[in-house]
């Protein structure tokens, strides 16, 4: 499977960091992923970055400066161009029930990864969504 969006990786632990670009690297032969150690580091890097096609953000939840739920606060202000071709997943190791119900209530999150990092998983994930925006555009298609 060919990936052609970008990656943003906001999380500051650098092992994690480490073990989430080598998994790309290794299983689904992405070379380039970008990383923010904060939410505030990613926000800056997505306004930096407004001319992309498609982005997948993986947003850790307990971050220094800006975690991610203060991060996802403000992402919710961004222009709404911006937000159109992005996905979002949780990546934590949360077991805190309230964090979860945040999680699952916020329209933007496509997914919740536990840590450790699941590339099989994600993959899956991905590849179902592709299948289902794959299905709906041939419905679009062929009501026209």
């Amino acid at each position: 499977m060919e990936f052609k969006e970008t990656i943003l990786l906001i999380e500051d632990n650098l092992i994690d960091q480490l073990i989430i670009k080598q998994l790309f690297k290794k299983v689904l032969k992405i070379d380039q992923i970008a990383i923010a150690n904060n939410g505030k580091e990613g926000l800056q890097w997505i306004n930096e970055n407004k001319s992309l096609q498609s982005l997948i953000i993986l947003l850790d939840i307990q971050m220094p400066i800006m975690n991610g739920f203060e991060f996802l606060d403000e992402y919710d202000k961004l222009n709404n161009d911006l937000k159109r071709e992005t996905q979002i997943y949780i990546l934590s190791s949360t077991l805190d029930p309230h964090e979860i119900d945040l999680i699952n209530g916020n329209n933007y999150i496509k997914g919740f990864l536990n840590k450790p990092f699941p590339i099989e998983e994600f993959t899956n994930n991905l590849n179902q969504q592709l299948i289902d925006y794959s299905k709906t555009r041939f419905t679009c298609e062929k009501a026209l």
